[in-house]
């Protein structure tokens, strides 16, 4: 199957820039942006809630070799190529989410649950995560998120 935005010529800056131009015209009401080794970070607030999503960045191991295992002849392109494409994959999921929620197809927190950041700066998919892998290995529901003591 042939990857989303393989052979894009869109630079990252203007797929983050279209992301936060989309954002704004859908109604956000903040946004942020950074990076550190190989993660970038984009945050909004959208309808009352904040969202997080962590782009992996690509690494030159991650593009040096061919599907077949051939030798990339030039790494620093097939990085950049790479890094491009997860862009523009960002900037289409987000506004998928966002027209879904728009057209009424879906909510806000249908979309964005794993994205949405809880009071202790984790958000709704990283708490969950692991949760969701013991409940199938033991068989067992976890805890409700705002399950009162006993």
């Amino acid at each position: 199957m042939r990857r989303y935005a393989k052979e894009t010529t869109v630079s990252q800056e203007k797929s983050r820039g279209e992301i936060e131009r989309t954002l704004s015209a859908f109604g956000a009401t903040g946004f942020a942006y950074g990076w550190q080794g190989q993660q970038a970070l984009v945050m909004f607030e959208f309808a009352n809630r904040r969202m997080k999503f962590v782009l992996a960045l690509p690494s030159k191991d991650d593009v040096s070799k061919t599907a077949n295992g051939r030798r990339v002849p030039n790494v620093v392109k097939a990085l950049d190529r790479e890094t491009r494409r997860r862009w523009r994959s960002l900037a289409l999921s987000i506004k998928s989410k966002l027209v879904a929620v728009q057209d009424g197809i879906s909510t806000v927190e249908y979309e964005f649950m794993a994205h949405i950041v809880l009071p202790n700066g984790q958000t709704v998919g990283d708490w969950m995560e692991p949760q969701i892998e013991r409940a199938y290995l033991e068989y067992q529901m976890p805890p409700l998120l705002l399950e009162a003591p006993k």
